[in-house]
């Protein structure tokens, strides 16, 4: 049997209800479906009743239950001793990372990590959360630095490092890009680039958010996947953008950062950031990784 699949069957049947299991395990409902029904068919017995509202498990998925903790359980133990010895050999961290987080913090963190670590590797993986975040629970990643979910895995041990900042992007050309800030009103006629809620919530939301709640509509004609397309789609003239602050460093010609002033409601264009790792394994290296990550953030963080 598929230990991911059994995975997603043990969070169904804790939640009695796809959506919330699937937010849980950060994937999409139909993929939480799908292996679960690709269990079915290698079993060849039907597991979980759906409803529109939610699932009950049939006598063949209660009997199975019981039985797939146990063998996550001893999967995880073994995971973790194979892991934990493992590095006795070979010093490897590997780390996932969101995109601003890999230009803004990651650098000075390795940097400073180096000193007190040189023979450690740390393998960076630049994704976003929804994708970093299952990686984490398989075992192929050992620490990741994330946008925190709101309903986070229980297997993950979750620490909020800082609140970053947002700027908002602007063709060099335009005539706010000659300001040292602007404010959502003067945003209010612009045309807007913002991420595909989907890969990038907090994102996305931050802009709706700003303009919604100064009473304003968000004038949105293009979404991307990317923070890279994002402000190529700016430099190119097809509108602006509100980005978080570290991103300001992918310097791309034809792109003007200008800070985002919010008089009275600075929580509104903030973006969190967590460290996060499986809370199940022990791993000294990538505790000493974490330590120095949660001692230094009050310098990591200045310009966020």
């Amino acid at each position: 049997m598929d230990l991911h699949q059994l995975r997603c069957f043990v969070m169904a049947a804790d939640e009695l209800h796809f959506g919330r299991a699937a937010q849980r395990l950060d994937m999409l409902p139909s993929s939480l479906s799908r292996h679960i029904r690709m269990l079915e068919e290698d079993l060849g017995v039907r597991l979980v009743m759906r409803t529109t509202r939610n699932a009950v498990l049939t006598e063949h998925g209660s009997f199975l239950l019981e039985e797939a903790r146990s063998l996550l359980a001893r999967a995880d133990d073994l995971e973790s001793r194979i892991r934990e010895n493992g590095r006795d050999r070979a010093a490897v961290v590997r780390l996932g990372v969101i995109d601003s987080a890999a230009v803004g913090l990651v650098p000075r963190l390795l940097h400073d990590f180096r000193e007190i670590a040189p023979d450690v590797t740390v393998q960076v993986m630049e994704d976003k959360t929804h994708r970093i975040l299952p990686r984490m629970l398989s075992g192929r990643l050992d620490l990741a630095l994330i946008r925190p979910s709101a309903a986070p895995s229980r297997r993950l041990e979750l620490h909020f490092l800082l609140y970053e900042t947002a700027v908002v992007a602007l063709p060099s050309s335009h005539d706010l890009a000659r300001r040292t800030s602007v404010s959502v009103l003067d945003l209010a006629d612009q045309t807007l680039i913002v991420p595909e809620r989907r890969s990038r919530p907090h994102s996305h939301d931050l802009t709706m958010r700003l303009f919604s709640e100064s009473g304003l509509y968000a004038k949105v004609v293009h979404l991307a996947d990317e923070k890279q397309t994002i402000v190529n789609l700016v430099a190119a003239g097809m509108g602006i953008a509100i980005v978080p602050r570290w991103a300001s460093r992918m310097q791309v010609e034809g792109v003007t950062y200008v800070a985002l002033d919010t008089p009275g409601a600075d929580r509104l264009k903030k973006l969190p950031l967590a460290v996060a790792w499986t809370g199940s394994t022990r791993d000294p290296i990538r505790d000493m990784l974490v330590e120095l990550l949660r001692g230094r953030i009050d310098i990591y963080s200045k310009d966020a």
